[in-house]
């Protein structure tokens, strides 16, 4: 088994039907993608299951406009007994230019049973003094 990292990296495309009127990406889909990138770094960091328990803060920085490319990262900043602090960024791109960050947020995630109860995490491996 490997050592669970607590980050990810995705990519994503900004196609028409993830854009509003404006022809940028709608807020309501980038929340949607960085949910889905908060949930995956914290699952790959708990080794189970973990739901939302809060979304902290989101910005939405600058536009992402149909055709761009967009990286979403995220990775686990803080570990509780049974909750994750998770970041995400999104970075837009095209092709020849620099990426911009156009979305930043934190999430709060809890590690949960089967019965989605709060459990401990098992975070023996981590270094708590290294930042994550």
């Amino acid at each position: 088994m490997t050592t669970p990292t607590g980050f990810i990296e995705s990519q994503e495309l900004v196609l028409p039907a993830l854009a509003n009127h404006h022809g940028t990406l709608f807020a309501g889909q980038g929340l949607q993608l960085m949910a889905k990138a908060a949930f995956l770094a914290a699952r790959s960091l708990a080794q189970r299951e973990v739901v939302m328990a809060a979304v902290s803060r989101v910005d939405f920085v600058a536009p992402a406009p149909v055709g761009h490319g967009l990286t979403l990262r995220a990775w686990v900043s803080r570990v509780g007994r049974s909750s994750m602090t998770v970041c995400v960024t999104g970075l837009a791109d095209l092709p020849g230019t620099p990426p911009e960050e156009v979305l930043k947020g934190l999430f709060e995630m809890v590690a949960v049973d089967a019965k989605g109860r709060p459990v401990s995490l098992d975070c023996a491996y981590l270094n708590q003094e290294t930042p994550l």
